[in-house]
């Protein structure tokens, strides 16, 4: 028998939490952080408690009530024993956004995860060059021990552990020196084991697809045992890599279950693609005047190939944050693309230099470094990627006016809203000219509206959603990481609808 539970996800955008069951033999699609039901008790100022492991998260029901954690993550006052044990031989993870594996770094190190070589360099660089939220360690993590009463939990900081990977595809020497290399410098690090899938002994067949997302390295999945199965994680058609969705999509024809996202089931479809953004950033920038700043989502870094067209169509050069830097340095040790080689790395005003910056220095010694000072001299010559949260640096840079291009996704919530007036404060105040949003009044509050054009969603449209699911023509169909499943109800007739925690047998 075989059985399907979506522990989360089933009704909101993002916390994939599904778990496929087969005689015994368990795995789980994604463990991701679902932002809507976290954002109902925290935000930015008001986190969890690190120091209190897996409690708050627990009696929030912000993760699943399973006996499967970290037992270092575990107060005296929690008791996870009574909780259901899942037979779990791996996690298969989709694709390198916090609402896909944020919430792994919570789980028992004994369960390998199951990933494309890009998206395990992204989640080690991510890591690496930031600091994490509790249960976003997934490459390694610290450990953690009870303190006084067992109440507290306090980090051992001179010991890192390495989690166990399986990857969908053949690796190379540099990238598993990358993975290896200690960059918080601890005492113990504990490395985990890489391992390739095919080499891997499993109950089931498994078989990883790249798709085309706003992500490199996004990987569906068919899993074959007495049932064969395909997950398609978060995927799109209208990019520049829609023939690997389309080639998933052909490979899954007539399997008798699809678990498929449905992420823009409750927005009009819109002509949209990669192609359409670039040319209404390009015209854009040729009219510019002064520095440019284009805005797109972090780690976005086919967007980010796309500005690069644009500049060497303008005659500018393309500066991008050293993070981005370390990031694509990462991905190369997956694909073997040397990304930065015609970029800048924005050189910000700080007083010391962190140990992921000198790593990217040793290897790539001839990066060509940006200092303030140097764009404030001649803006012309610049696009600068930049986020709201970069804005700070204009300060640095002092530019007397500029154009500024908004290339990414509209804002989903009251609080993202509130940034967007921030934002404009800023570009106000040094005199930019805004493209792609604008701040309007309604019912006396301001908020931000979008210019259609220059963005493409990362996710499939109703259009596209239709025209996989009648190509692959699925027995049953289990709709996840979407606010309208019902969509799916109304336009097909061989539709399953789950709530959180429920289960469906077959």
């Amino acid at each position: 028998m075989t059985s399907i539970t979506v522990y989360d996800g089933a009704k909101t955008i993002g916390g994939n939490k599904i778990y496929i069951n087969e005689n015994g033999n368990g795995l789980f699609l994604d463990f991701g952080l679902n932002f809507k039901k976290y954002g109902l008790y925290f935000q930015e100022f008001l986190s969890s408690r690190g120091n209190r492991g897996i409690h708050d998260l627990l009696h929030l029901n912000l993760i699943p009530k399973l006996n499967i954690y970290r037992k270092d993550l575990i107060p005296s006052d929690t008791d996870i024993s009574k909780f259901p044990k899942l037979d779990i031989k791996a996690i298969l993870l989709s694709h390198a956004h916090m609402d896909h594996f944020g919430n792994i770094g919570l789980l028992n190190p004994q369960y390998p995860v199951i990933l494309s070589p890009s998206t395990l360099m992204l989640l080690k660089g991510m890591l690496d060059c930031s600091g994490s939220m509790l249960g976003s360690d997934v490459a390694y993590y610290s450990l953690k021990h009870q303190k006084k009463d067992g109440r507290l939990l306090e980090t051992e900081k001179n010991r890192d552990i390495g989690r166990n990977f399986i990857c969908t595809k053949e690796i190379s020497e540099e990238f598993v020196d990358f993975f290896k290399a200690r960059v918080k410098k601890r005492a113990t690090f504990e490395e985990g084991n890489i391992t390739l899938l095919k080499d891997y002994p499993l109950d089931f067949k498994i078989t990883g697809y790249d798709m085309d997302h706003s992500i490199f390295g996004a990987t569906a999945y068919l899993i074959s045992g007495e049932t064969t199965i395909a997950y398609t994680g978060d995927f799109r058609l209208h990019g520049s890599k829609g023939k690997y969705s389309e080639r998933f999509i052909n490979e899954a024809k007539n399997v008798p279950v699809l678990i498929i996202e449905g992420t823009r089931t409750v927005k009009e479809d819109i002509s949209e693609s990669e192609d359409i953004v670039y040319e209404n950033c390009r015209r854009t920038a040729e009219i510019a005047k002064g520095l440019i700043i284009a805005d797109f989502s972090a780690r976005n870094f086919e967007r980010l190939e796309t500005f690069q067209k644009i500049a060497e169509k303008v005659g500018r050069s393309l500066v991008i944050p050293s993070k981005d830097g370390y990031l694509l340095n990462a991905l190369e040790k997956a694909d073997g693309k040397d990304r930065i080689k015609d970029l800048c790395i924005f050189r910000g005003l700080k007083s010391t230099r962190r140990n992921w910056e000198s790593l990217l220095l040793q290897d790539k010694p001839h990066i060509h470094n940006v200092d303030p000072k140097e764009i404030s001299n001649d803006p012309e010559k610049y696009i600068l990627c930049f986020s709201f949260f970069d804005m700070k640096n204009l300060l640095d840079i002092k530019p007397p006016s500029g154009t500024y291009i908004y290339s990414s996704s509209e804002a989903f919530e009251e609080e993202s809203e509130f940034d967007f007036v921030r934002l404009k404060n800023w570009l106000k105040y040094f005199n930019f000219k805004i493209y792609g949003f604008d701040i309007v009044e309604e019912d006396g509050k301001e908020k931000p509206i979008f210019t259609k054009g220059f963005h493409a969603s990362g996710h499939a449209s109703k259009k596209d959603l239709t025209w996989a699911i009648d190509k692959i023509d699925p027995e049953i169909i289990i709709p996840v990481h979407t606010d309208n499943p019902e969509w799916f109800k109304e336009n097909f007739d061989n539709i399953v609808l789950l709530e959180d925690g429920q289960t469906h047998k077959f």
